[in-house]
Parts: C-alpha cells; sequence; structure tokens
C-alpha cells in the first residue's frame, strides 16, 4: 500500500493539532478550518506547528538505531509489546516511534490494525515511513497537541520515549491500551559504566504511574536478559540514544576492544488502560 493510500486510510482516526476539527486528505492533509499540512517527497506528514524545543534524533542516531534492532537484540522487547496488544481493530499510535521498528511488529502480528509514527524527528519519520505498508508516519510534538482525535487509538505504544499522560488519555479508546517500556536501572548498566553513557533513574515505575495517573495500570512485566555485542553493535547502541549528544564517537570507539560484550537489556513493559 502506498503511502497516500495507507495516510487516507489512517485519516478517518486523526484531528487537526490546531484545532482539533477532522483532517482529510487533499493536496497533503487540511482541516475543515484550512489548517494545511504537507506531506514531504519521503511519504511522512508535517503535523509541526511552530518551533519545538525538543531535540528529535540525527540522521546518524537513526541509522545507528535501525542498525542496532535490525540485529535482533531487542526483539523480546518487541514480541512482548505485540503480545500486550488486544485490539480487534482500528488504530496503533506509535509516539517517538523512531524508526516504527515496534510499530511493524505489532501491525504485522495484528493484520486488523493500521499505525501511526509520531517522531519529532524529521530523519526518524523518513525512516518511519518505510517501516510497514500499513503505516503512515508523521512529524509531531509528543509535548503539544498530537494529531489524533479523542479516543481514536486502540492501541497506544511509547518505547523508551517522552509521555504526555494528558494527550495520552485524550487520544486512547474507551477499550484500548496503551503500552509502555520503561528502562531498568540495570539496563546496559556494562556499557553505561565503562562509557559513560546517561544514568537511568531508579524511579522509573512510579514516575511513569504519575505521569498516566488518570489511566489505570493493567499490568506490568519485568523482561531482563543479556546479549552479546561485537564492537559495531556497542556503538550503535550507544549513539542510537541521547548518550549520542553527550559523548564523542570517535573516542568511544577508541575504546571499544575487538571482543563481543556480554550486556543486561532490562525493561518493564507496562498496560494501561481507561480508568
Amino acid at each position: 500500500m502506498s503511502a497516500p493510500s495507507i495516510l487516507g486510510e489512517v485519516c478517518s482516526y486523526l484531528a487537526c493539532p490546531i484545532c482539533g476539527t477532522d483532517l482529510i486528505l487533499r493536496d497533503g492533509v487540511v482541516c475543515e478550518n484550512a489548517h494545511a499540512f504537507d506531506m514531504a517527497r519521503q511519504g511522512y506528514v508535517s503535523f509541526l506547528v511552530g518551533r519545538s524545543p525538543h531535540t528529535g534524533d540525527t540522521a546518524a542516531m537513526v541509522e545507528s538505531r535501525g542498525s542496532f534492532l535490525g540485529a535482533g537484540h531487542y526483539d523480546a522487547i518487541a514480541t512482548a509489546v505485540s503480545q500486550a496488544v488486544s485490539a480487534s481493530a482500528g488504530l496503533v499510535v506509535d509516539i517517538a516511534a523512531g524508526t516504527g521498528f515496534y510499530l511493524a511488529r505489532v501491525l504485522d502480528d495484528h493484520p486488523e490494525l493500521v499505525g501511526l509514527a509520531l517522531d519529532v524527528s524529521t530523519a526518524a519519520a523518513k525512516r518511519a515511513a518505510k517501516a510497514h505498508e500499513r503505516a503512515a508516519a508523521a512529524t509531531a510534538d509528543a509535548w503539544k497537541r498530537m494529531p489524533v482525535g479523542d479516543g481514536q487509538a486502540s492501541a497506544i505504544l511509547s518505547i523508551f520515549g517522552p509521555r504526555n499522560g494528558d494527550e495520552v488519555s485524550r487520544i486512547l479508546a474507551p477499550d484500548g491500551v496503551a503500552i509502555v517500556v520503561t528502562p531498568m536501572p540495570d539496563h546496559l548498566r556494562e556499557l553505561r559504566d565503562r562509557f559513560g553513557m546517561l544514568a537511568i533513574q531508579d524511579d522509573k515505575d512510579a514516575r511513569l504511574d504519575t505521569q498516566l495517573a488518570t489511566l489505570r495500570l493493567l499490568g506490568r512485566e519485568r523482561l531482563e536478559y543479556a546479549v552479546s555485542l561485537g564492537p559495531a553493535e556497542v556503538l550503535d547502541e550507544i549513539f542510537m540514544g541521547p548518550s549520542a549528544f553527550h559523548l564523542d564517537r570517535s573516542d568511544v570507539a577508541k575504546r571499544v576492544g575487538p571482543e563481543p560484550l556480554a550486556v543486561t537489556v532490562s525493561v518493564t513493559v507496562s498496560a494501561f488502560a481507561r480508568s
């Protein structure tokens, strides 16, 4: 299915991020109040309104993320996320979707669903636009009004990303589920200790519950396992996330030895529903 075709299908779930009215596909995307949003030639729509103070992933970070996830090291996380989706039809919204890796897994496993990948990064949106034939992609700021209608998301994914609790609650369908993956303090501890990656706060779950206080926690699964990472994979893991803004890749590369490293993956997968 082409980008305009899937966007036409997804449009029925969307709403203008400026005025909240319905959107239609016509020479781009427009609403009844004539707010217009352009479609890039790479297949994604820009819903960014004004300048965003938030920094999205760079093209280099997106490339590292694509390489690392493509190697299968987080397949177990993708499986857990997909298994938590219970919707029989409707829209899956992936907030801060990155490459669209997790959204693509959900759509593969649930052929009755369509998807929308949202990310503030244009580099990520370009990549996500190619993630799956049933997924549309768009740039949008997760901390502002999302381009989704009230109660239109049968499932919401938030994987290692920011969470705007008010917006998650607004767009989640009455019988929908919001699935959130957060890193635990032991996540990538071998790399954090050795290379000075950004630390992980030890109260992630408590902060998540506060952020989504208007929703009801359905369940929480702890997922922990070890992966063996070669030198190139170590670099991809370090530089696909926010540590890329604080570390020098060439300097880290000099400190990565030739032997594979055993690295801990430790996350929680939480599912929320309307109260």
